[in-house]
C-alpha cells in the first residue's frame, strides 16, 4: 500500500491537472505573452503574475509532460498511478531511445524538449549553482554575481533540491562513487565537497550530484513555480500553441501569430504589453528571424520564401548577433572497468522487480535519481591568464560496446572558457538547428579537454580502474584525435544549447531585443557558457530578468 505521503502527493497532482483555459483566451489583450514553457519561461511568467494587475499568458507548442500537467506517456508498470515517465527520475535515459511526444521532432533540428517544462522535463535534473567567477568573468554589467545574489536566493527558496533523492535517506548505486573517490580524491588531489554549499570551488572539486528531485519524483519549475502560478486568476498556461512569429509595428511588438489546432490565430498585447521569447537557444532566435529581426542574409531567404508576411526590407531590424555564438558542451564518453564496481542498467519497461516495488510503494531506490553517481570539475589554465572549465560525470553503466557488469561511463566535457561556437541556422525547410562549427572549430578546445583527460589518467596507476575505449597510455595528440573524431563515444552533442542571443549584442542588459521597445528574450540564449550544467544558470537568469523587466516603465 502506498504511504500516506505518496497518496497526498497524488491527490495534489490530480487537483492541479484540470485545464484552466477560458474560451476567450485568444481574444484577450495580454500584458505579457511568454512564448515557451521551459524552465525560464515558467519562472518569468510565474514571477510576472505575482502582480495581480497584469495578466500573463504562457504559451507552449508541445503538450503535457508530468502527470500533474495531464501527461500520460508511461510504461505499463506505472499504469495504476497518476505518474508519467517524466515524474520518475530513473526513466531519464530512456528518452534517448524509442518514441516519445516530449521532444521537438520536426520543429527543431536537434534533441530538445517541446513540452510543458521544456528541457527540464526530459533532462537529468542536475542542479548545480555556477561559481561566482563565471558571472564576474564572462557576464556584462548588471549580471555580475553580486547582482544575482537575490535571484539565486529566491531560486533556492522556490526550487527544492537534494543530493540524497531516496526518501529512506540512502544513496544507491554507490560502487562507482567509491571507485571515483579513490581515484580522484585518493590519487589525483581532488577535494570532496557538498557541491552547492561550495559552489565557487571548482578547482579539483569532487562530490555527489545535486538533483532538483522532490519527494522521490522529478521536480523542477513545473512542480514549483508553475503550480503556484496556476492558482492565480491572472495567469494562464495554454499548450498546443505553436507561435510562428511576433507581430510588430516598427520597433513595437503588438502580439504573436500562432498555430492553434491548425488555425492561424492572432494573440494581441494590451497597450504597454510585452512579448517574452523563452523557447530556448534554438527556437528563440528562429522566432526573431521570422519576425524580421536578424542577419540580413537570413531575412532575405525568409522574405524570398514569403515567410516575413510582407515586411519590407526597410522594416527589418538587421542584427547579425541573432543566433550567433551558439554553444554546446563537446563531450566524450570514456568506458571505465573496475572489478569493484557493480554496473546497473535502468529499464523503461521492466525494472528489477524489487526496485520497482521500492519506488512505487515508498519512493525509495535507484529510480529516485537519473543515474549520475559522482561528478568533478577542474580548470585548464592558459598562459594569457584565461582558463577553460572541465566537468566529468560518472554514470551507473557502460555504453555501446562496453556493457558488462564491471563497466561504467565517464562523460567528460568542456564548459566555461571554451572558444568554439556556432550559430543557429535555418535549413531548407526553415527549421532551426546548429551550424557545423559548434564543436572544436577552435583547436584550443581540443587541446584543453585532452589535457584534462591526460591529467586524470596520470592518477590511474595504483587504482583498479582501466579505461577501455581510450587507452590509459594515450599521448596528448592521440587523445586530441580521439575526442575530435566522430564515434559512438566522441564528438557527441550534449544538447546544452546556449548563448545564441547574447546580452549586449542581441538583447540589452534588460533582456530587451536590440531595436525593439517591448520584446525580450529570456532563456538559455542569453546566458554565456557556464562551468556547470546550464539549468541552474537559466533559472537564475529568469529570476534576474523578472527584476529588470518589472522595473521598466
Amino acid at each position: 500500500m502506498l504511504s500516506l505521503r505518496i497518496l497526498l502527493l497524488q491527490a495534489v497532482s490530480l487537483a492541479f491537472a484540470a485545464p484552466l483555459s477560458p474560451q476567450t483566451w485568444a481574444t484577450t489583450l495580454w500584458d505579457f505573452i511568454v512564448v515557451g514553457s521551459g524552465p525560464a519561461g515558467i519562472i518569468i511568467a510565474s514571477r510576472l503574475s505575482q502582480n495581480g494587475s497584469k495578466n500573463v499568458l504562457l504559451l507552449e507548442g508541445g503538450g503535457p509532460s508530468y502527470g500533474v500537467t495531464g501527461g500520460t506517456e508511461r510504461p505499463a508498470w506505472l499504469a495504476s498511478t497518476n505518474l508519467s515517465r517524466v515524474d520518475v527520475p530513473g526513466l531519464y535515459s530512456s528518452i534517448f531511445s524509442g518514441s516519445t511526444s516530449l521532444t521537438c521532432g520536426t520543429y527543431v533540428s536537434a534533441f530538445q524538449g517541446c513540452t510543458i517544462g521544456g528541457n527540464s522535463a526530459i533532462n537529468a535534473g542536475l542542479f548545480f549553482e555556477p561559481p561566482a567567477s563565471d558571472f564576474d568573468a564572462y557576464f556584462p554589467t548588471g549580471w555580475q554575481h553580486n547582482n544575482l545574489v537575490a535571484s539565486i536566493n529566491r531560486l533556492y527558496s522556490a526550487q527544492p533540491s537534494t543530493n540524497i533523492t531516496s526518501l529512506d535517506g540512502v544513496r544507491y548505486l554507490q560502487s562507482g562513487y567509491t571507485a571515483a573517490y579513490n581515484w580522484l580524491v585518493g590519487k589525483a588531489g581532488y577535494t570532496e565537497y557538498d557541491i552547492n554549499k561550495h559552489a565557487s570551488s571548482k578547482t579539483k572539486a569532487f562530490g555527489h550530484p545535486i538533483y532538483d528531485v522532490s519527494n522521490g519524483q522529478r521536480g523542477g519549475p513545473v512542480i514549483s513555480y508553475l503550480q503556484t502560478a496556476l492558482k492565480r486568476p491572472n495567469f494562464l498556461l495554454q499548450s498546443g500553441v505553436w507561435v510562428q512569429r511576433v507581430f510588430r509595428a516598427g520597433n513595437s511588438a503588438t502580439g504573436v501569430l500562432a498555430n492553434v489546432s491548425g488555425t492561424m490565430t492572432t494573440i494581441s498585447l494590451a497597450p504597454k504589453g510585452r512579448v517574452i521569447l523563452s523557447g530556448g537557444a534554438l527556437k528563440s532566435p528562429e522566432l526573431l528571424m521570422k519576425s524580421g529581426i536578424g542577419d540580413p542574409a537570413t531575412l532575405t531567404r525568409l522574405s524570398q520564401a514569403g515567410l516575413l508576411s510582407g515586411l519590407l526590407s526597410s522594416q527589418w531590424i538587421n542584427n547579425t548577433a541573432v543566433g550567433a555564438g551558439l554553444f554546446d558542451n563537446p563531450n566524450t564518453f570514456i568506458e571505465l572497468s573496475d572489478p569493484n564496481v557493480q554496473a546497473y542498467s535502468y529499464s523503461y519497461d521492466v525494472p528489477v522487480p524489487s526496485d520497482e516495488n521500492l519506488y512505487l510503494q515508498h519512493r525509495y531506490g535507484p529510480y529516485t535519481f537519473a543515474g549520475e553517481v559522482s561528478l568533478f570539475w577542474d580548470y585548464v589554465k592558459h598562459t594569457d591568464g584565461t582558463k577553460a572549465g572541465m566537468q566529468g560525470t560518472i554514470g551507473p553503466a557502460g555504453y555501446d560496446q562496453y556493457t558488462n557488469s564491471m563497466t561504467v561511463t565517464l562523460n567528460v566535457y568542456g564548459t566555461s572558457g571554451l572558444k568554439s561556437t556556432g550559430s543557429v541556422v535555418l535549413n531548407s525547410n526553415f527549421v532551426p538547428g546548429p551550424s557545423g562549427s559548434v564543436y572544436y572549430s577552435n583547436p584550443q578546445d581540443a587541446t584543453d579537454i585532452a589535457t584534462f583527460i591526460q591529467r586524470i589518467y596520470a592518477a590511474l596507476p595504483g587504482t583498479s580502474i582501466t579505461p577501455l575505449n581510450l587507452a590509459q597510455n594515450s599521448t596528448l595528440q592521440q587523445i586530441i584525435t580521439y575526442i575530435t573524431t566522430g564515434s559512438a563515444y566522441a564528438r557527441g552533442e550534449t544538447n546544452h544549447w546556449s548563448s545564441s542571443c547574447r546580452i549586449g549584442a542581441c538583447v540589452d542588459n534588460n533582456t530587451q531585443v536590440i531595436g525593439m521597445t517591448n520584446m525580450h528574450v529570456v532563456d538559455a540564449s542569453i546566458i554565456l557558457p557556464l562551468t556547470v550544467n546550464p539549468q541552474f544558470g537559466v533559472m537564475v537568469a529568469a529570476e534576474r530578468a523578472w527584476e529588470l523587466i518589472s522595473a521598466l516603465p
